[in-house]
């Protein structure tokens, strides 16, 4: 939608009020820029009206503006059954408004205290820097260290140098019943990695990373879950391309349907990673590694409609854009999953597994029925070990009950 900007600010100019009075135009123009509707600024702007007037009947000036103020003023008018939802997120955004511009200085705060913090601190540096490791899989490894030292350690970290080998695995078998196994998984790598810090920091004289048991994983348990191609296609004609949000959500399913891409990988996208004269795309993959790939005609062309068409005007690189305002990039890779989710209930399909993953396997599927060898499928899918690509070998029925073999005592 299209806003008059003159009409909004000259429809506040009377709403100068309390102390923040002289500052109330300048954020109905933040507002403006973040892609607010006429109606949802003046509904915001009232509110902080009504805070300024507040403000002023408090004695509070706006340079001792902080969070603990915006919760009193939002538990006074939830008592009086006068508040909004989304009243608390944009004094929030006014307060960080005012910080940024420096009329109100910056809060402080108060942390959890963490007995572990320095030694986390280098631990990240050390994955980052000298591993090449990326911020999400800092994010993951991370809080399970914690973990493991605050249940092992209490608040003495410098202990770690007196961990046994007992130590660690006590503490996993305690550790894996408690969680799913992709979760224990998941501990075990972080601190395995956490021991090969601490050996090459030299906090600990062996390597414990060779006593982190280890969780059982049966490779190639599973079929990937896939759809058909005829399936896929009933997912993209699912998205109504009459409206914005029908249109990026048509060109996220192409990317993922068409390239095989994870859902961080499109999440991640920025308006840079096009290279329209060359007709290639960049994707940031795991960790550092980045990849170029050539554009599928039909994909550069629905990203070229969503550009025109369903992309609201905002000051983000991301490509792909929230529906409504702020308008800014996804915060993480679950709304892509909920895209393909919304989309598969449109297309009344009932898969075992409804994230954007699903896409990816159906893909390789595609390409393996098509006669594409698992180094094709590999390349495409920009498997980084021939391993990875195996559990494909699984999904060809067909092939597989070609050559099995009659099992001893069974009928022929």
């Amino acid at each position: 939608m299209k806003q008059n900007v003159p009409t909004v600010l000259n429809s506040i100019q009377h709403l100068q009020v309390g102390p923040l009075g002289p500052h109330i135009i300048n954020f109905a123009s933040l507002l403006i820029e973040e892609g607010y509707a006429d109606f949802s600024i003046k509904l915001k702007i009232r509110l902080v009206v009504d805070f300024s007037k507040w403000m002023e009947n408090q004695k509070v000036t706006i340079a001792n503006l902080e969070e603990k103020i915006i919760n009193d003023f939002i538990e006074v008018k939830g008592i009086q059954k006068s508040i909004r939802r989304g009243s608390l997120a944009t004094l929030k955004l006014l307060l960080r408004h005012l910080q940024n511009v420096g009329i109100t200085r910056p809060s402080h705060p108060i942390l959890e205290v963490n007995p572990f913090e320095n030694i986390e601190r280098d631990f990240a540096q050390y994955l980052s820097q000298e591993r090449g490791l990326s911020m999400a899989t800092l994010d993951n490894y991370i809080p399970l260290v914690r973990r493991f030292l605050s249940v092992s350690f209490s608040s003495d970290n410098s202990q770690v140098e007196k961990i046994r080998p007992v130590d660690v695995t006590n503490f996993i078998l305690r550790y894996v019943p408690t969680v799913k196994r992709k979760t224990a998984q998941l501990m075990t790598t972080s601190l395995r990695a956490f021991f090969r810090y601490l050996h090459v920091r030299g906090r600990i004289t062996a390597d414990l990373a060779q006593f982190v048991p280890t969780v059982a994983d049966w490779r190639l348990a599973n079929i990937p879950k896939h759809l058909q191609p005829e399936e896929v296609e009933s997912l993209l004609k699912s998205c109504d391309q009459s409206n914005p949000t029908g249109v990026r959500d048509h060109t996220i399913l192409l990317l993922l349907a068409r390239l095989g891409l994870r859902a961080g990988e499109v999440t991640a996208m920025t308006l840079e990673d096009f290279n329209w004269e060359k007709g290639e795309l960049t994707i940031r993959g795991k960790g550092p590694r980045k990849d170029r790939l050539p554009i599928p005609n039909d994909v550069g062309e629905a990203i070229i409609k969503y550009l025109k068409q369903g992309r609201p005007k905002c000051r983000t690189r991301c490509l792909f854009v929230r529906a409504r305002a702020p308008y800014k990039g996804f915060s993480s890779s679950v709304a892509l999953c909920n895209i393909v989710e919304r989309a598969l209930c449109r297309s009344n399909l009932q898969p075992p597994h409804k994230g954007a993953h699903l896409l990816r396997h159906s893909l390789a599927n595609h390409m393996l029925q098509k006669g594409s060898t698992l180094t094709e499928i590999g390349e495409i899918l920009r498997h980084q070990l021939p391993s990875t690509t195996e559990i494909y070998t699984k999904v060809d029925l067909n092939a597989l009950s070609s050559v099995a073999q009659p099992w001893p005592g069974g009928e022929i």
